[in-house]
């Protein structure tokens, strides 16, 4: 024993640092707790004069309150931080009560009603399909090794799978729905052997129809249909020689140093498990996002490529409202998905979790990329590089989400209030008496092949045709109905088919002139632009044809209760519309549906307004827009021509005395030389601005050398 006057002394210089590393672990605390309790009393009772006596007090001090909280006979264990599936806590950890549970029962319910879950043969089928395409996909990779002289020893275990992705992966799917599906090869391949060289080969088998290959897309991908299965085909290579059985995508170091469109590629899959691995519970998710997904396409807001949201976008807002309310039930969160996303400040955008890496250029970053300062909406991708999936939405669909979210949120209220069923909450949307002014494309075509095409080309470009619209400051909504429409069966030659679409508009006032010659021009540009893209993919073009005509809900007519008995209704239905008399005689309003009487033969006949009417009377998906107009003769040069209204532009070879007629159908550009009438209301093209006619050169160039020729 020493004395206590110079224990401290000697003791206190030291103490830090021996305190410090005697007591680091729990053991030496429990082994040195008399120690402490001396060192705390001697602290009280003396005063320290060494210059180290602050830190020394404060160790000594640190070290008593840690012996307080811990035992002298065995370790307390540490809780672990409370895990949180998303970048934020949860809203509420409540479990469900016995009213969650009966909701929830009715809504399953409900939702058996539709018919949207495959049966186990459905199923099975599946499955037995994506082993047929991967065994077909390792037989071609051994054939490539072959061709480029791979060692045997690289060829033996080259490996290649094909990895599932999307609604399937996800276990959403609805019967008759497509499979996403990625095809994952090695590094020593070329992109351009998949596009060919497999691309044949899949062409070869007797059970693949219906294939295509769209390479310039932002994601290029395989097209086909295998044993009646519609499969998107998509590439992604690995920098290694060998693909392992055991392949885990999620991990980053697979996506380092890739080209973009093989990152694209490979982020499918890794967007999908993402998800999956980001929900606390996978069963109630499933069934949560089932029903806001039918829900979407019964009030007709479901597609990506018409500037809506597509599957991902659904799955990404779904998932974040299971990451908030953890133990809620699936109709819960069906309920409070509605509340959350009726008060969502937009553009904020949803994520799954935190973003690492900030100041990559890569992902989605308003604050260093200045593209991504102009998305009206932002629901990010949970893989790196982090990637907006609603890039598509513009002003006016945006506007139509809000407002179809907000009608749910209504609906699930009452549905919680027991004011109303499941069966109001998938009530279909009445789009063909929403608006009061209405924007027919149609797109024609000849055969099978341009069908895939065309037609797809069209559909991919229409929200380019709303882009356009909603900058005109007259346009307050331009609103797509996303399911497009069987036109007339004789829309380009005895043979021809046709696709239409329809875009309701809202005015924020009436229609004009002046509006009309505005819509002209920006359907002269969309059938410009269009024409072009077909020219650049190399898409035949002799054949087929694009017209865009503007119409009001007067003249697009709709009866949706024609042929009640399926076995005896005609195939489509087609009040006829009257011709009309001559210039003087023409009334204001807009004639009745009656049948039309025989023209004479110096009146050159003028088109009808487009007839809406369903093909099925059992389901309202295959209704169909049928123009009835007259038989024209062919066109030498069949080019996509836009048509032209009738009172778009004043022309000095009609009679002024002549009254304009309100609210004429718009008329289809003639392509031969056309006989001139003043007594005709229709307007000629060569009385528009120049830059009307400027912007489509290859669609009127023979009409426009016609009329130069005759005013000179």
């Amino acid at each position: 024993m020493f004395s206590l006057k110079v224990w401290p002394h000697c003791f206190l210089p030291v103490a830090p640092f021996y305190l410090d590393s005697l007591f680091s672990s729990t053991a030496a605390l429990s082994l040195c707790g008399h120690f402490m309790d001396f060192a705390v009393l001697f602290r009280e009772k003396y005063t320290f004069t060494s210059p180290h006596r602050r830190t020394s007090a404060f160790y000594i001090t640190a070290m008593s309150r840690k012996k307080q909280n811990v035992s002298t006979t065995s370790p307390v264990p540490v809780e672990p931080p409370p895990k949180w599936f998303g970048p934020t806590g949860p809203i509420s950890e409540d479990f469900p009560e016995e009213e969650d549970l009966i909701l929830t029962r009715k809504l399953t319910e409900t939702l058996q009603s539709y018919d949207v879950y495959e049966s186990k043969q459905e199923l099975q089928h599946r499955e037995t399909v994506l082993k047929k395409l991967e065994t077909l996909y390792k037989e071609w990779l051994q054939e490539m090794c072959d061709q480029m002289n791979v060692p045997e020893v690289v060829k033996a275990k080259v490996g290649g799978k094909v990895l599932p992705f999307g609604s399937y992966h996800l276990g959403v799917h609805s019967k008759g729905a497509d499979i996403d599906a990625l095809c994952v090869g090695p590094g020593f391949l070329d992109r351009k052997d998949f596009f060919t060289s497999f691309f044949e080969k899949l062409k070869a088998q007797k059970e693949v129809k219906d294939i295509r290959a769209i390479e310039e897309t932002y994601v290029p991908v395989i097209k086909l249909t295998y044993e009646g299965i519609e499969i998107d085909l998509v590439f992604g290579r690995l920098a290694q020689k060998s693909v392992p059985e055991k392949l885990n995508l999620l991990d980053d170091k697979y996506v380092l140093g890739l080209d973009k469109r093989c990152i694209r590629s490979l982020n499918g899959y890794r967007v999908t498990e993402e998800i999956l691995q980001h929900v606390p519970n996978v069963h109630n998710f499933r069934i949560a996002l089932r029903v806001i997904k039918l829900w979407a396409k019964q009030r007709n807001i479901y597609s990506n490529s018409l500037g809506f949201l597509g599957g991902v976008s659904w799955a990404i807002m779904v998932a974040r409202i299971c990451q908030v309310y953890p133990n809620a039930t699936p109709a819960t969160l069906v309920i409070k998905f509605f509340k959350v996303y009726s008060t969502w400040i937009w553009p904020v955008p949803i994520q799954l979790h935190r973003v690492k890496n900030c100041l990559d250029r890569n992902i989605w970053n308003p604050n260093v990329n200045p593209s991504d300062r102009c998305h009206q909406m932002a629901i990010i991708t949970p893989a790196y590089p982090q990637q907006n999936t609603s890039v598509n939405v513009s002003r006016s669909s945006l506007a139509v989400l809000t407002e179809e979210i907000e009608r749910g949120h209504i609906v699930a209220q009452e549905i919680q209030q027991k004011e109303a069923n499941w069966s109001k909450f998938f009530e279909k949307q009445d789009f063909f008496d929403k608006y009061q002014h209405y924007i027919v494309l149609e797109a024609s075509y000849m055969t099978e092949k341009q069908r895939l095409e065309w037609v797809g080309l069209v559909e991919s470009k229409v929200r380019i045709l709303v882009g356009l619209l909603e900058r005109n400051r007259q346009i307050s909504k331009a609103h797509v109905y996303v399911k497009s429409l069987a036109g007339p069966r004789k829309a380009n030659k005895k043979d021809g088919k046709s696709r239409m679409w329809l875009v309701g508009l809202d005015l924020k006032e009436e229609v004009s002139a002046y509006l009309k010659d505005q819509l002209f021009c920006v359907l002269c540009t969309f059938t410009a632009i269009i024409h072009n893209m077909a020219e650049k993919a190399r898409i035949q073009v002799e054949g087929v044809s694009i017209t865009a005509t503007y119409f009001t809900s007067e003249e697009l007519l709709y009866n949706p209760k024609c042929g009640s008995d399926p076995a005896t209704a005609p195939p489509f239905y087609t009040p006829t519309v009257t011709a009309g008399k001559q210039g003087t005689k023409r009334q204001a309003e807009p004639q009745p549906q009656t049948p039309a009487k025989k023209l004479k033969a110096d009146k050159p006949p003028v088109s009808r307004p487009s007839i809406f009417h369903p093909s099925t009377p059992t389901t309202s998906a295959s209704q169909v827009l049928t123009p009835k107009a007259r038989k024209r003769p062919a066109s030498p040069h069949l080019t996509p021509t836009a048509s032209v209204s009738p009172s778009m532009s004043p022309s000095p070879s009609v009679d002024p005395k002549v009254p304009r007629r309100p609210g004429t159908p718009a008329l289809e550009t003639q392509t031969k030389k056309p006989k001139y009438d003043s007594n005709l209301p229709a307007k000629e093209l060569l009385d528009l601005p120049h830059c009307l006619t400027a912007s489509v050169p290859n669609v009127r160039r023979v009409v426009k050398l016609q009329l130069l020729s005759r005013r000179s």
